[in-house]
């Protein structure tokens, strides 16, 4: 077996992400679901090692061997893998992620107009949450190449690796990759000002440090985008927060109420009776009324503002679920599964 012949495979069988486990057969994801190639021997050791390390530069290499883990990209045969490869009881393993050659708009994603509205914002901080593998980063490729497609802006990202790859347009698009185009997450950070960015992609807020940078970045005049791995709008608020230590939270939960401007959480479910999968969305916008709450700590508000605001563009997971439900394109089992809220689902459910 060599790299590219399986990487074929995940090209062909439009799969997302290709894994590579010793003493496994190799597998693919498809809509979610996990399948193992029996028709391929089961992957040794000896050839996991070989065929991972088969396409590493030199530089590569060393990282991996001395991180024991590395993220870099692939490109081959057009199409462009976001590949994570570590070390699994000695041995090498890999897990490659396909990313689409051609960013989709908003409506081919299937998700709800109202988020069109975060694309017009001059500055301030729009996050974009859900677990790993529920189409973060094509929602916000998605939304950055409107900004691309509609406005003169310089758009700076900085990613680990570069995964979407922005088409020329109106806006210029400076993509920076850790460690081939800057040393860490944070000097990149710290030069970003100096970079002269309307727009800027930060692709994840990993710890204290980064969500300090990007909050004072947001406040500085400049439109951020990033990332968490949180599952509710309410969730995420208090992740950043918690974030900090203690005696500095009051002072974040002021900066977070004027910098916020939007919270997109969302998940991707099975969709019924036939292949694919379609996007449930959770969105909260910082009205005055939300930048209070989070000033004053009350977290627990925003629950009930997400259900009785839908007049300012407020999404409540449960609610889009029940609507999936009623336009036929999820069962009404997917949705009691996937609801976030298991208690307010089969009230919305409910004929």
């Amino acid at each position: 077996m060599e790299i590219n012949q399986l990487l074929d495979l995940v090209i062909e069988r439009n799969a997302s992400d290709l894994h590579l486990v010793p003493n496994h057969y190799p597998a693919v994801r498809i809509d979610g679901d996990l399948y193992q190639i029996t028709t391929l021997p089961i992957l040794t050791k000896e050839e996991s090692n070989r065929i991972l390390t088969s396409y590493l530069t030199q530089e590569q290499k060393e990282e991996l061997l001395s991180n024991k883990e590395l993220d870099h990209a692939y490109e081959y045969n057009n199409s462009r893998f976001r590949v994570n490869t570590y070390f699994s009881k000695g041995n090498l393993s890999s897990s490659f992620r396909l990313i689409p050659n051609k960013i989709r708009t908003l409506e081919e994603l299937e998700l709800p107009i109202e988020l069109n509205e975060v694309i017009n914002y001059s500055s301030g901080l729009v996050l974009v949450t859900g677990p790993t593998g529920e189409g973060k980063s094509t929602t916000l490729a998605a939304l950055i190449n409107q900004i691309n497609i509609k406005y003169p802006k310089h758009i700076l990202t900085i990613e680990d690796p570069i995964e979407y790859v922005f088409p020329k347009s109106k806006s210029i698009v400076s993509q920076r990759e850790i460690h081939n185009d800057t040393h860490s997450w944070n000097i990149a950070l710290r030069s970003a000002l100096r970079e002269d960015p309307d727009v800027i992609f930060v692709g994840e807020i990993r710890d204290y440090e980064s969500a300090q940078m990007v909050l004072t970045i947001a406040e500085t005049g400049h439109l951020v985008f990033s990332t968490l791995h949180t599952i509710s709008s309410p969730e995420t608020v208090s992740r950043i927060i918690d974030m900090f230590p203690s005696d500095r939270q009051s002072q974040i939960k002021t900066q977070l109420s004027s910098v916020l401007r939007a919270v997109i959480s969302q998940r991707l479910l099975p969709r019924s009776g036939t292949k694919g999968r379609v996007v449930c969305v959770e969105a909260l916008f910082n009205t005055p009324a939300v930048a209070s709450v989070i000033r004053e700590g009350k977290m627990f508000l925003l629950d009930n503002m997400l259900q009785t605001s839908e007049s300012e563009g407020f999404i409540y997971f449960e609610k889009y679920l029940a609507q999936l439900v009623k336009d036929g394109k999820i069962s009404r089992e997917t949705a009691e599964l996937y609801a976030i809220r298991p208690k307010e689902i089969k009230k919305f459910l409910i004929v």
